[in-house]
């Protein structure tokens, strides 16, 4: 196993992400030397945007993909990676975009008749320094609605 340091983008853990297959992921964005490493060994390296406060977009840097699918073959169900916090202490939070990571990962390549494959299996991630995600939930309102503190 190896580990990938950078920031976090679009990370779902602890729950996967249900838009097409269910599958836990997170897009690492690493340092140019790493992502050229990554891109000279046949893995897709992308270059990462996120929309900005003014609805463009903004460059965030280089970034592979790190993930691992929840269904398996014959019906097995894979197990979702381990999240700890910065003193591998078990951390249950949602990783919000540019938390400074560690990603644990295996390497993987399959060739079958449908051609030849390679990715990077989830296993694990540290976080070294959270962004909190903006919740929708009216957790930030305070019980007199007016922005004051009492």
């Amino acid at each position: 196993m190896a580990v990938l340091e950078g920031k976090a983008y679009w990370a779902s853990v602890t729950t996967p992400n249900t838009t097409f297959e269910p599958v836990y992921t997170v897009d690492v964005v690493v340092e140019d030397e790493v992502a050229n490493n990554f891109e000279a060994r046949g893995f897709k390296v992308k270059d990462l945007s996120i929309k900005d406060e003014n609805g463009g977009q903004t460059s965030v840097g280089r970034a592979l993909t790190i993930k691992r699918k929840v269904n398996g073959a014959n019906g097995m169900v894979r197990t979702a990676p381990k999240l700890f916090d910065k003193e591998k202490n078990t951390l249950d939070s949602v990783v919000g975009n540019g938390s400074h990571v560690k990603v644990q990962y295996n390497e993987w390549e399959v060739d079958n008749k449908y051609g030849s494959f390679k990715g990077l299996d989830f296993q694990a991630m540290q976080v070294i320094d959270l962004v909190a995600l903006k919740t929708q939930d009216g957790s930030e309102l305070n019980p007199f609605g007016d922005g004051e503190e009492f």
